[in-house]
């Protein structure tokens, strides 16, 4: 069998495992799975990008992925106009005292001549701004989150179509990156990780408490879609009509097509990434990112920047990595701050890289279908498994008992067990890089 057959059939396999799962279970299921299974392949190109291309180790995934969550809800809310009444000049104002704090700081350390006089300077500099900072901000915080706390009580977004807080998502994540790459892309690759992961964090503690910002653990709800509400299909004379002549219910249908409409705007990115991903892959400066992954040394010693290289990189799959955040929190329409575990959006997402084959970006796009559909339906497999298994015990047996509440665990024995067998027996991955 040649590599493209090989790769052919692997993909034909997974996405039979997903038609499967319509025909046995329901097709809004399957379709569920590949909606998130397409934003998952693009997570994981982020990650591929930043591992497979550069050998950037980042295990802050989680952070960027919210960040873009926060894009989307920045952009497409519609303001709270009792807020920016209460105290939303304030707060700007106060954000732009402590950027040019943060800027005078920079500058004194730089302009004033060593010693303990510019030690002084730039000591004062940062507490007179911290405390104008803090009268500034507390106060607005205060008055924003008081303004009906049970609904709203935070700023709100620009009202804008979600589809433009796609971009923006994307770019959050990539000025966070920035900020981690200038600090920590010059140190050993396990300081780097150190980095990631204690930004990731501080992102998520922000978001949990800045409730100003994201309404923090109350999560923002009802953030606008870019496809037709289900209700409104259902209240459509000619979709009713149409759904019932080919013999369909036209409460199930609308769902349905809500969610083809997502999988054909989502599968419409992860193409077009996958299309400039491979052309950046094959071009000089893709084949240098890899001169430079495999010997650093070798490369600064033909007058390579590797630092300047290794941030840009970082910034771009970390982008990637908040876009694919951006459709996530799109999808689910809510933030929900609480939910952004880095089990679930770090440790998962470096399965699918490692999986698929790190270095390729098809390999990731098919580890992230493989891993996300086995994250589903492994557990509710796994719970008929062991009623299977119990059937013949007594009730109130306590090994049944240990068995069926031991099905909770099956996803995590399952991602462990398929992450053995790949680095066991294709150590490079399902589809590994050339």
């Amino acid at each position: 069998m040649t590599r493209q057959t090989k790769n052919i059939a692997l993909f034909a396999a997974v996405f039979a495992l997903i038609l499967l799962t319509g025909f046995l279970q329901s097709w809004n299921v399957a379709l569920a799975i590949l909606n998130m299974g397409l934003i998952s392949a693009i997570m994981a190109l982020g990650v591929n990008m930043q591992w497979g291309y550069a050998g950037l180790f980042n295990v802050g995934v989680m952070g960027f992925v919210a960040l873009g969550g926060l894009g989307a809800v920045v952009v497409a809310m519609p303001p709270v106009n009792e807020a920016w009444a209460a105290g939303g000049g304030r707060v700007i104002l106060a954000l732009l005292v402590g950027a040019g704090t943060i800027f005078a700081a920079i500058q004194s350390w730089k302009k004033l001549a060593k010693g303990r006089a510019r030690n002084l300077t730039v000591v004062a500099v940062l507490l007179v701004g911290f405390i104008v900072f803090r009268w500034l901000f507390d106060g607005a915080v205060e008055a924003i989150e008081a303004v009906n706390p049970a609904s709203t009580g935070y700023l709100g977004g620009l009202g804008l179509p979600v589809i433009i807080g796609w971009p923006v998502g994307a770019l959050l994540a990539a000025g966070a990156a920035w900020i981690v790459g200038k600090t920590a892309l010059g140190l050993r690759s396990d300081y780097l990780a150190i980095a990631t992961l204690g930004i990731a964090e501080i992102i998520i503690a922000i978001l949990k408490n800045e409730d100003w910002l994201s309404r923090g653990v109350k999560n923002v709800i009802g953030i606008p879609r870019p496809v037709p509400y289900e209700i409104d299909l259902q209240e459509s004379a000619s979709f009713s009509d149409r759904m019932t002549g080919w013999g369909l219910d036209p409460v199930t249908a609308s769902s349905v097509v809500v969610k083809l409409m997502y999988a054909g705007l989502f599968a419409v990115i992860l193409l077009g990434l996958i299309w400039l991903l491979e052309r950046a892959l094959n071009s000089p400066w893709g084949r240098m990112m890899r001169a430079i992954r495999d010997n650093e040394t070798a490369a600064e010693a033909m007058g390579k920047d590797v630092t300047r290289r290794h941030l840009q990189i970082f910034i771009l799959g970390s982008a990637v990595c908040g876009l694919a955040g951006a459709m996530m929190t799109t999808l689910d329409g809510q933030l929900t701050p609480g939910t952004y575990q880095p089990l679930r959006f770090t440790f998962l997402i470096w399965v699918m890289v490692i999986v698929g084959g790190s270095g390729n970006n098809w390999g990731a796009v098919l580890g992230g279908f493989l891993i996300w559909f086995l994250w589903v339906q492994v557990e509710p497999m796994g719970r008929w498994l062991m009623e299977q298994v119990t059937s013949g015990m007594a009730d109130g047996s306590a090994l049944k008992v240990h068995l069926l509440d031991s099905a909770a665990h099956m996803r995590l024995l399952t991602m462990g067990l398929v992450l053995l067998l790949v680095l066991r027996f294709s150590p490079r991955g399902l589809i590994p890089e050339r």
